[in-house]
């Protein structure tokens, strides 16, 4: 790596707990670092193999699904599929409740938005649980931004061709920034909640490549082994791409203390997105803001204003 890319990488690093140490992180550490060495082609193709396997794997929350109050259905999506969660008390009398989609974030699962969602249901509104490709219950072994994307954009075309009214989308962590993403691509939601988002993948593969003791030609490499296989390159996920072309009334909140993504982040999306309104909070770090009542109140709010 050049300087400038290291002092970056190691900048994210001391900042972000993401990659916790662990002995199964020293031993892909070496395997990456081995392959990179002997063979770089497939140093490569690991490399952009694991940046792509939510971690912690989706079987440690298998058994932290939503629970019997809540109906799931499975939609095949593209190579994997995707649940979508219901709340079953609603079936019969909240058909035509105005719905918000809640989102949930880079190896996480649908079970860590319920708090928020039961604030939004005691407010009349009918929350919708979407558990993405290789997460919780859905098949699939990789994803990235751009899938969750796609992902958000096809659920919501389909409930809106449904006839239901999408007062909100409401996403955390990389689920925020492929909220984003599908924002900008036209998504009919009437209005936006981006919690603790992160800003730029490409910094993301910095930090990705420091941790694991890859070359930055290794790093770029699969930088650009992510672009061609998605269409895009990662610039066109970050901020100042997205931000202008976003048209929804947008909320962002984010912890001063988050250790995965940095508060920076949402600043950048605040600057980016005319009017959009950033609530700060602190102590909360990067998932307990999604059970604090001061928070979920202030989402709540935001979303039920018509």
């Amino acid at each position: 790596m050049t300087s400038s890319t290291t002092t970056s990488a190691a900048t994210h690093a001391a900042q972000s707990n993401y990659y916790r140490p662990s002995r199964v992180m020293r031993t892909l550490r070496f395997g990456l670092t081995t392959a990179q060495r002997v063979w770089p082609a497939l140093g490569v193709r690991a490399a952009y193999r694991l940046f792509g396997t939510p971690l912690p794997p989706k079987w440690l929350y298998r058994g932290q699904s939503p629970g019997t109050d809540w109906r799931r259905e499975e939609w095949a999506f593209e190579n994997a599929s995707i649940g979508i969660y219901h709340l079953a008390t609603q079936d019969s009398g909240a058909e035509s409740a105005p719905i918000v989609l809640l989102v949930h974030g880079w190896g996480g699962h649908a079970g860590q938005m319920l708090a928020l969602a039961k604030v939004l249901a005691d407010e009349g509104l009918r929350p919708v649980l979407l558990e993405l490709p290789a997460h919780g219950r859905s098949a699939g072994i990789m994803s990235n931004s751009p899938q969750f994307a796609r992902a958000i954009s096809y659920v919501v075309a389909r409930l809106v061709a449904d006839g239901h009214v999408l007062r909100a989308a409401v996403a955390h962590s990389m689920g925020a920034n492929a909220l984003g993403l599908a924002a900008a691509q036209g998504l009919r939601a009437e209005r936006l909640v981006l919690l603790a988002p992160p800003a730029s993948a490409r910094e993301f593969t910095r930090y990705f490549a420091h941790t694991f003791g890859l070359s930055e030609a290794t790093r770029l490499a699969m930088q650009r082994l992510f672009e061609a296989r998605e269409g895009l390159l990662m610039a066109q996920l970050e901020p100042p791409a997205v931000g202008p072309r976003i048209v929804q009334p947008t909320l962002i909140v984010h912890d001063r203390d988050d250790r995965v993504n940095r508060f920076a982040d949402a600043e950048a999306y605040r600057d980016a997105i005319k009017g959009a309104r950033l609530v700060a909070t602190e102590g909360l770090g990067h998932r307990r803001i999604l059970k604090e009542e001061d928070v979920l109140r202030q989402v709540a709010r935001f979303v039920a204003q018509p």
